[in-house]
């Protein structure tokens, strides 16, 4: 797995290539929860396929599509992991214990959170 450090705006842009699987620099302003210009738009998709090396351009007509080369999982763990390391010392139940301090959690995600950690303890 690599390493994914995404920005706000970029995780914001990735989300909507995500949730389309290809999208046109339109098509994620389109989507976009908020007001971003055309060009900072296909700006941070150029920094995404050249730099980091996230989505796949194709040429399609006139425009390009953009198409993710890395899942959501991977950039989520490579980030959560990145935020372990320099924040909670590589302690991943540090980690957790802030998210369960500072998260509103509702009973159906308790319980999916309890069977993951029986699926890790049965695991041992």
């Amino acid at each position: 797995m690599g390493e994914y450090r995404l920005t706000r705006c970029e995780l914001e842009v990735m989300d909507v290539v995500w949730r389309k699987r290809r999208a046109t620099v339109q098509d994620v302003v389109d989507a976009l929860d908020r007001s971003l210009a055309y060009t900072t738009v296909m700006t941070t998709l150029k920094i995404l396929e050249e730099k980091r090396r996230v989505v796949k351009r194709v040429k399609q007509g006139r425009a390009y599509v953009y198409e993710p080369i890395v899942t959501r999982q991977e950039v989520g763990q490579s980030m959560a992991g990145e935020l372990t390391r320099s924040l909670f010392h590589g302690s991943v139940k540090s980690l957790v214990l802030n998210l369960l301090e500072t998260e509103s959690m509702s009973q159906a995600d308790i319980e999916e959170l309890k069977n993951a950690v029986e699926s890790l303890e049965a695991d041992e």
